[in-house]
């Protein structure tokens, strides 16, 4: 009996459905990639001098592997850090906002939140957009509004999971379009219950403020079709691969110690990665601020994963393109609008 990993029920339909669209659309002739860091330097810590220790080594290590890594366009890899808003210390910005000049890194928006009210988090939000634009010269502004992406904290995205917890808001995907939030890059979340339904598409959540998880489906995003929705879903792959053995291995596009970068998955990743037209769009994910995440990456997994990537490319014949999440996002605005 084939056993599948935890809740595999939301999102497998989904993930069957895009293996047989993918098996009948031509190769891609460019592949955009992001890695999207929820980067929590007080992970399980609560001492600043170990929280400016994982900063201080981001912003020595990361530029060395950069500098020997060159995409298509020979631009280097840049690194978007999804930055907690309840473990702001400026200190540890100010270091992340230098390796945003040098033009290697962004810095974007995370929050964990419990059973919220929409006053508290509107304030938490605004304050933190505003800190992070105006003294740390990070995001950016756009017809007069600070732009931002967004994590969700706990996976819990539109208060979707059980109980309301790491949440409280069911109409939050509203309250982050007002806010001035791009796209959403929280997704997947497998096996988390707060995974959607909709799966390997970029797609446009409405939102429906009297109900939880109204990202589970979704609007597609299509070339020409302009924006259809509140919010923009940019997911990462999500599905089944086999290594070795019989037994199938979730696949969510987590980078880490316990997720070695291989060939197999560097495939996988390009079969799975949502699409529009010709181009294909790669996130990835990690919890970089972690030990053991950055003992691998800074030993020699971040040079195998741009090798792999460069090399699968070339493979497939397709333009490799380094991008933070913002740049992402405008290379789908730029399809999306037309």
């Amino acid at each position: 009996m084939l056993r599948l990993p935890r809740n595999a029920q939301l999102w497998l339909p989904g993930y069957l459905r895009s293996r047989l669209a993918g098996a009948r659309r031509s190769p891609p002739t460019r592949v955009w990639v992001t890695i999207a860091d929820h980067f929590e330097p007080f992970w399980r810590n609560r001492e600043p001098a170990l929280a400016l220790e994982r900063v201080r080594c981001w912003r020595e290590h990361w530029p060395q592997v950069a500098a020997r890594h060159r995409d298509s366009a020979g631009r280097p890899p840049r690194w978007t850090f999804f930055y907690p808003e309840e473990e702001y210390r400026p200190e540890l910005l100010d270091l992340l906002a230098e390796l945003v000049r040098a033009g290697i890194a962004d810095v974007e928006v995370h929050i964990h939140h419990d059973r919220d009210g929409e006053r508290s988090f509107l304030d938490r939000m605004q304050r933190f957009l505003h800190t992070l634009a105006g003294a740390h010269g990070l995001l950016r502004r756009r017809d007069g509004r600070i732009r931002f992406g967004f994590v969700h904290g706990n996976w819990a995205l539109d208060n979707s999971l059980p109980g309301g917890r790491h949440c409280g808001l069911n109409n939050e995907i509203t309250l982050l379009r007002e806010l001035g939030c791009y796209a959403d890059f929280t997704m997947p979340s497998a096996p988390s219950l707060s995974q959607a339904r909709m799966v390997n598409r970029i797609y446009w959540a409405v939102d429906d403020p009297l109900r939880p998880k109204s990202y589970d489906t979704g609007i597609p995003a299509q070339p020409g079709a302009g924006p259809r929705g509140d919010l923009l879903i940019i997911p990462g792959p999500l599905g089944l691969r086999w290594e070795k053995g019989l037994l199938p291995h979730l696949e969510n596009g987590e980078i880490g110690a316990h997720q070695p970068v291989t060939e197999r998955r560097v495939r996988t990743w390009l079969d799975l990665a949502p699409r529009l037209g010709n181009e294909l769009f790669l996130k990835l994910f990690t919890h970089g601020a972690q030990e053991r995440h950055r003992k691998a990456f800074f030993g020699g997994e971040l040079d195998r994963l741009f090798h792999l990537l460069a090399q699968e490319c070339r493979r497939r014949a397709c333009q490799l393109r380094f991008a933070t999440a913002w740049q992402l996002y405008l290379a789908v605005e730029r399809l999306v609008v037309g």
